[in-house]
């Protein structure tokens, strides 16, 4: 196999930033974002459209780049304005010296903003509090490149596309992708040439004048994912009560922007999956959404059971090197379109390019199980099971070693395959670059926990091949023990990878938090970790590095190489909880609970890692994704893993084990989900918890002591 770095590898593959190539990706850490998926719009703090990356978006294009309020030579001072939910903000300005015959503001706009699928709304006010008679001209300016999100993100700008007038608005289309804007009541003046909407405003003193806009976007042929009914979610959602009432604002916060990130399967809209994230990633992920559909268990099984089956229908059955495709394989992401970042990266329309995804949907299809999930549905599923069990084999280990793997082929795609897919994320400690093919350490675990859980699933559905799997996984966990440990001055630890030589790859990263709890490890060798994860150089006091603060090549600001990223910082909690070490879970909880609170309950994909003996607020990632899905169902997972919270249906048991609860409590959930009926769980001040659990489920209260 080809072993040199490529040059793409030295790039943030994953972002698409590479300024060799003229484009700088836009940041995003200040602008008000709004969704509903397929749509969303990004615009400045004070509500004006009008940056590198701002637009309202539909369906991964830009379908308009500008859209501004101005009043014709009137200064507009900006004065309060944000998000009001998933899919709304409002922004409210002073028109400066209109109308003023005291210190006090007089005449105000607001603007109020609405996001729905394929429509942008905006209702815009001028209120007149003074006491004198005024007039203004109001501007509303719109544009558009009808840019593809690709290329926004990789910082290329695009030349603006011609309006056309369209009675009393505006249009702009470019091949089957269609834009239009219409204001009511009608502007007195249309421009298509300057993209100005024109409104001619007399107020009396207490008048107010109000006008709609409205902009409408679509694809000829449809939405690829489209948005589901808004009344058909497909998990409950929950209640808390807590005494830390950042936890109560982050859980809700995070249900109203999950709701807001849901697309179906237009072969079965039925099936309901989490686009991934807001402004990159609004599509179809397999590691993304199959990791946020875990998360949200607790909540019910119907999203999994979606999210399982358009995967299965996209599930991989033939050898093509140019997608990365294989029989059994589970994808990377799918788009309307080849995405062509620059001359060396370029992923096509459904891309596979993921050495995790398959190993995870067996794991969530075996977890969705345990929670519930109707055994004809899982039923139905274990065709794909043994097609994804037999991929890990045959085509995950290709050459045979017993580790799976990942190399590029392609020389196009992503250089790095697993979650750390920007190209300089698998480093050695003395900072160089591995080189492919890379067997990630988090990536064996998952492969060890698929196998146990493909073995349970056909044992117990009657199907030939358990014990053969178990061995299998047996046989993994024995070479790990031998090929992946290391050890530094502070004792012994797994490699983050082995590289395309089968040497370790030894940096200190937070891949130790995904190895916990999957059965990988003994006690003796998660008491290790445990430690590890718990030390400053990885617990930052806001969450979890990527990368070990002491290792050379740590940047507070790398993608993958010192930043945090929510969902990881979860993952490690939910593992030492399942190890049985909840204090430590608890330091990085409470890291995730102060983050939360600093991004106002919206935890961004990722933010620096400087950590909190720098500052007491975290650093933002300028360019991160916010909402993101699996950032925002951190919230739930660290939920059940304050609560011990563990389901095995089929067994007919639920475990409660409230082992790092003292900071929250007394709290009280209502809204959890087991086996499609309402769950309830209240711990009481003093430790004690009261379950409200189905018929038919034994409980089981433990309380767990560190070990």
């Amino acid at each position: 196999m080809d072993t040199t770095v490529k040059t793409h590898d030295i790039t943030n593959s994953e972002t698409g930033a590479d300024p060799s190539a003229g484009g700088l990706q836009p940041f995003l850490h200040e602008a008000c974002v709004t969704l509903y998926a397929p749509s969303f719009v990004i615009s400045r703090a004070d509500g004006q459209i009008d940056g590198a990356a701002d637009g309202f978006y539909h369906g991964d294009t830009r379908a308009l780049a500008r859209l501004t309020v101005a009043a014709d030579g009137v200064a507009l001072a900006p004065v309060a304005g944000g998000p009001e939910g998933a899919d709304r903000a409002a922004f409210r300005g002073v028109l400066r010296g209109l109308g003023e015959d005291t210190p006090d503001p007089a005449v105000t706009l607001h603007r109020r903003r609405y996001v729905a699928p394929g429509r942008l709304e905006e209702v815009i006010e001028v209120a007149n509090a003074g006491r004198q008679h005024v007039r203004v001209r109001l501007i509303v300016t719109a544009g558009t490149d009808l840019a593809p999100i690709e290329r926004v993100k990789s910082g290329h700008t695009q030349s603006p596309v011609a309006a056309t007038a369209a009675g009393r608005g505006l249009c702009w289309s470019r091949d089957t992708f269609a834009v239009r804007l219409t204001g009511s009541p009608e502007p007195a003046a249309v421009d298509p040439a300057t993209g100005r909407l024109e409104y001619e405003i007399e107020l009396a003193p207490g008048a107010s004048w109000t006008a709609e806009l409205r902009c409408d976007a679509a694809h000829e042929d449809g939405d690829q994912f489209p948005a589901p009914a808004a009344d058909s979610l497909p998990w409950r959602t929950p209640r808390l009560r807590s005494a830390d009432r950042r936890f109560d604002h982050w859980l809700n916060r995070s249900a109203a922007d999950l709701d807001r990130l849901r697309l179906t399967d237009p072969a079965n809209p039925a099936d309901q999956f989490l686009a991934a994230g807001a402004p990159w990633f609004l599509t179809l992920f397999g590691r993304d959404s199959l990791w946020a559909a875990r998360m949200l268990l607790p909540l019910g099984t119907g999203l999994a059971a979606g999210t399982l089956r358009v995967l299965a229908r996209r599930q991989g059955t033939k050898s093509d090197p140019g997608t990365e495709e294989q029989p059994g394989k589970i994808l990377h992401e799918v788009r309307r379109a080849t995405q062509d970042f620059n001359e060396n990266f370029s992923l096509p329309p459904c891309y596979y390019g993921t050495v995790d995804a398959t190993p995870l949907w067996i794991t969530l299809l075996h977890d969705s199980w345990r929670w519930g999930l109707a055994p004809e549905q899982v039923e139905q599923l274990l065709p794909h099971t043994e097609s994804a069990l037999a991929w890990m084999r045959d085509h995950g280990d290709a050459d045979g070693d017993g580790f799976l793997k990942y190399i590029d082929h392609t020389g196009r795609g992503l250089a790095n395959q697993g979650w750390k897919d920007s190209g300089d994320s698998i480093r050695y400690g003395d900072g160089r670059i591995a080189a492919s093919p890379i067997a990630l350490c988090e990536v064996q675990a998952y492969a060890y926990e698929a196998a146990r859980g493909g073995a349970d699933l056909l044992r117990a559905f009657g199907r030939p091949g358990a014990d053969r799997w178990e061995e299998w996984a047996e046989r993994l966990r024995e070479r790990f023990r031998r090929h992946f440990w290391v050890e530094d001055e502070r004792g012994p630890y797994p490699a983050v990878a082995l590289d395309g030589n089968r040497r370790p790859v030894d940096s200190v990263t937070s891949g130790f938090g995904h190895l916990l709890g999957t059965g990988l490890l003994d006690h003796e060798e998660s008491a290790l970790l445990a430690a590890r994860l718990s030390a400053p150089d990885l617990d930052s006091g806001h969450g979890l590095r990527t990368l070990s603060s002491d290792s050379v090549a740590y940047n507070p600001y790398g993608y993958h190489i010192g930043s945090i990223w929510p969902h990881d910082t979860a993952i490690a909690v939910h593992g030492l909880v399942r190890a049985g070490f909840p204090q430590e879970a608890a330091s990085l909880s409470e890291g995730l609970l102060t983050s939360s609170a600093a991004f106002d309950g919206r935890l961004p994909e990722l933010f620096a890692g400087h950590g909190s003996a720098t500052g007491t607020r975290p650093s933002p990632y300028p360019a991160s994704c916010r909402p993101q899905a699996w950032a925002a169902a951190s919230s739930v997972m660290v939920l059940q893993s304050v609560l011990g919270l563990s389901a095995d249906v089929p067994g007919g048991t639920l475990t409660v084990a409230p082992g790092f609860a003292e900071a929250y409590r007394p709290l009280k959930v209502e809204g959890f989900d087991i086996a499609g009926e309402r769950l309830d769980i209240t711990v009481d001040a003093d430790g004690t918890a009261h379950v409200e659990a189905p018929k038919g489920l034994l409980v089981r209260r433990q309380h767990l002591t560190p070990r």
